[in-house]
């Protein structure tokens, strides 16, 4: 069965990309900060009857990178990486006059630094694999200059970088940044608290990244809602 790392899988996003790959019978490494919601995400996907490691630990943490990465290699290898964790800089959002400079760090820790670390672990796993991937969660707000959101976003335009440059380093493999869109998830009501407007859930652009897995089209950056419109 082919392998996939998913960090930050305990809710949102990373869980509804747990599920699915599970649902096709792909065996799983997750990651989340959270033992006890990882455990419950870990033990709801498991009902697929794959198998899943469940490692809780912060992925500015090398050695847990490293133990996502020999998790993955104890169940085959690593066919797909998908750097979905994240941090915000400032919960609620804040200006860049007032985001404060150990938040900032924070957020290119975890959104770049760290989510390269997990890549050059697995990157003899993944060239090994006939049909490596990365998946790099982008954000609209790493291309767009939204108020409040430059923190999170420059850490997001850094992150589409590093995932466009590997993508050329490693011809090989697949690398995709993805846009997911708006979505209505625990990060989002974290970084704005009084937006109370309907947003799709996670599960509804889950379709694009079963897309690109599918269909492995060129490394680049991509958008889930336009995949899902078959865009």
């Amino acid at each position: 069965m082919p392998v996939a790392i998913i960090t930050g899988a305990s809710r949102g996003l990373g869980r509804a990309l747990a599920e699915a790959l599970a649902a096709r019978g792909w065996d799983l490494v997750l990651d989340a900060r959270g033992a006890e919601a990882l455990k419950e995400a870990a033990e709801a996907v498991a009902g697929h009857g794959t198998r899943v490691a469940a490692l809780p630990g912060d992925v500015t943490d090398g050695r847990h990178r490293a133990g996502l990465v020999a998790a993955a290699w104890d169940l085959g290898g690593v066919d797909l990486l998908v750097s979905n964790a994240s941090a915000l800089g400032a919960e609620p959002l804040v200006r860049l006059g007032e985001l404060p400079l150990d938040g900032l760090r924070r957020a290119l820790e975890v959104n770049v630094v760290a989510a390269l670390g997990l890549v050059q672990e697995a990157l003899p796993l993944l060239r090994e694999s006939a049909a490596g991937a990365v998946v790099a969660i982008s954000s609209d707000a790493g291309a767009e200059a939204y108020e409040t959101w430059g923190g999170y976003g420059a850490s997001k335009a850094a992150l589409d970088q590093l995932a466009a440059v590997l993508g050329v380093e490693e011809p090989g493999l697949r690398v995709w940044a993805v846009d997911p869109g708006d979505m209505a998830t625990d990060l989002y009501a974290a970084a704005v608290p009084d937006d109370d407007d309907p947003r799709p859930a996670p599960e509804s652009v889950v379709p694009a990244f079963l897309r690109l897995v599918d269909e492995r089209p060129a490394s680049g950056r991509y958008d889930a809602p336009a995949l899902v419109e078959g865009r």
